[in-house]
């Protein structure tokens, strides 16, 4: 799960390297290890990433080097490769023209697809990254099309189309092709999200600025219209003259709209707009179902105050407290210079960093039954923390909840859940997670009852999701036995990204509590 951001402005003498920053800083929570930017001025191209923040990333001396009016941004989170700076995107290759890609996801077959490219193609593949692996099949067929005369726009969808009819798993891109064009385009099932937005041009008349981003929360700050969702296997073509261009690149009978149900739960920002429905909406429905259930289950139950755990579960909590008949309150302050502890590499990590992130209002909790709403329950250890807080504050009772059903599978396109042993649902129901958390009961979301809060919220009854965490379903065809899932355990356990980190020279700052790259200036 990463954040990307590309921007092609009318104005040939325009500056982008502010936006991509304030772009790139808006979709910060969906990657904190590291951050990039690319630039293209009157056919030079400007590269700035590093391990870090954006914020640290990019100093002003940066800034001024990132000239141009046309360029991408990427914020990452590893779920493959390493956590290496020279993994960092957006990734380059001379070429033809000059062809950068920024991508968020994970393919499923990059170990294939990189020996394809050694040996088919003649292409070196530097680093562990699929997101290479991308960018070497899409530059190679954009070099046979030249070869053989095509139209520069068709000979991009042919490229796109070769990269989708070998490529799989779940991803959402952009290739910044040098002089030419800047391309969108989105996996055959829809699964990791990117939308696309205009804006009339300032200084060119009757011209218009584009933009392609992860959410449509960036695209909203910029200043920019969302304009829609890029479709599953589709690929957005905007040329340097503004001409915009769009195809599906495989059959029908190939696509399949399953949006990753993983964003609306805790990914993505409550005020985005994902396939036309609102986050925001989503979250609320997820709190009000939650709340049936509780009633279901627990008819006479003796709750005395609903507390969210910050900051994703507030919007379900706020609902969740209204159909209880509860006081919503919030009992948890968050040091927000900490990062995302599920994002974090390494189970000890996490469980040193909760308490730095957050601390509890003790009257909010003193001599009461409470109620903590949080987005998910993953690992567990940031829950037990949490619940070990709230009964050092004096709670009386401490009652769990997730807006999300029990995670018991591993994610295999972009999200880092990989592997089943780490899941505090793995193997266990919900009597003996409540045991293992330290709450008195838990109440997990029903997954029919996600599906229908994202649906409802969107005012669809029959739209299908990516539920592979819950369900152990894959919508590329993987099951839970294949080599792949052993494959993926042996890569991304604790164990083997502590291994990493180490390599990396990052695993004191791991140890200390602090995300990779967080010193760096």
């Amino acid at each position: 799960m990463c954040g990307i951001l590309g921007l092609l402005l009318a104005d040939e003498d325009a500056q982008i390297n502010q936006m991509l920053f304030d772009g790139l800083t808006v979709l910060q929570h969906r990657g904190q290890d590291a951050a990039g930017i690319v630039t293209s001025e009157h056919g030079r191209l400007h590269l700035r990433k590093d391990n870090g923040l954006v914020k640290d990333v990019f100093q002003t001396h940066h800034m001024i080097d990132l000239r141009g009016n046309f360029g991408l941004g990427h914020v990452r989170y590893p779920t493959a490769g390493s956590s290496s700076c020279a993994e960092a995107q957006p990734l380059y290759t001379n070429y033809p023209h000059g062809v950068c890609v920024a991508h968020n996801g994970n393919l499923t077959n990059a170990v294939d697809l990189a020996d394809y490219c050694r040996n088919k193609l003649g292409r070196h593949i530097n680093t562990d990254s699929d997101s290479e692996v991308l960018l070497n099949i899409f530059a190679d067929s954009l070099i046979k099309g030249e070869n053989n005369g095509s139209d520069m726009v068709e000979n991009i969808f042919s490229a796109v189309e070769k990269v989708m009819s070998l490529c799989k798993g779940g991803y959402a891109g952009m290739y910044l092709i040098n002089g030419i064009a800047l391309v969108g385009f989105r996996d055959p099932h829809g699964i990791r999200p990117i939308v696309m937005g205009t804006r009339k041009s300032s200084t060119v008349d009757e011209k218009s600025d584009y933009i392609f981003a992860s959410e449509s929360v960036a695209i909203d700050t910029l200043g920019f219209d969302l304009v829609r969702d890029v479709e599953p296997a589709e690929a957005i073509v905007i040329t340097m003259d503004g001409q915009v261009h769009t195809r599906r690149c495989l059959p029908e009978d190939k696509i399949s709209l399953t949006p990753c149900i993983f964003e609306h739960v805790y990914f993505a920002r409550p005020d985005s707009i994902m396939d036309g429905i609102s986050v925001y909406e989503s979250r609320l429905k997820m709190g009000e179902k939650l709340a049936y259930q509780i009633i279901e289950k627990y008819p006479d139950h003796d709750i005395d105050v609903v507390i969210p755990i910050p900051d994703t579960s507030r919007t379900s909590a706020v609902q969740a407290a209204y159909i209880l008949g509860r006081p919503y309150r919030e009992g948890f302050i968050k040091n927000r210079y900490i990062a995302r502890t599920f994002i974090m590499p390494g189970q000890e990590t996490r469980r040193k960093s909760v308490r730095l992130k957050l601390n509890t209002i003790k009257s909010e909790f003193a001599g009461r039954n409470v109620l903590l709403v949080d987005d998910s329950v993953v690992r567990g250890t940031t829950a037990t923390e949490i619940i070990q807080m709230a009964r050092d504050a004096g709670a009386n009772k401490v009652y769990m909840t997730s807006a999300a059903p029990p995670i018991r599978y591993p994610n295999i396109y972009g999200i880092d859940i990989p592997t089943r042993h780490e899941l505090v649902a793995y193997e266990r129901d919900d009597e003996e997670i409540a045991e293992k958390l330290g709450c008195d009961w838990i109440v997990y979301q029903r997954l029919n009852d996600l599906e229908d809060s994202v649906n409802e919220a969107g005012d669809c009854s029959d739209q299908s999701y990516e539920t592979s965490c819950f369900s152990g379903t894959y919508v590329t065809g993987e099951t839970i036995n294949d080599d792949y899932f052993t494959k993926l355990h042996d890569l991304r356990n604790d164990d083997a990204k502590l291994k990493q980190l180490e390599s990396t020279g990052a695993a004191q700052a791991a140890k200390a509590g602090m995300p990779p790259g967080s010193h760096d200036g």
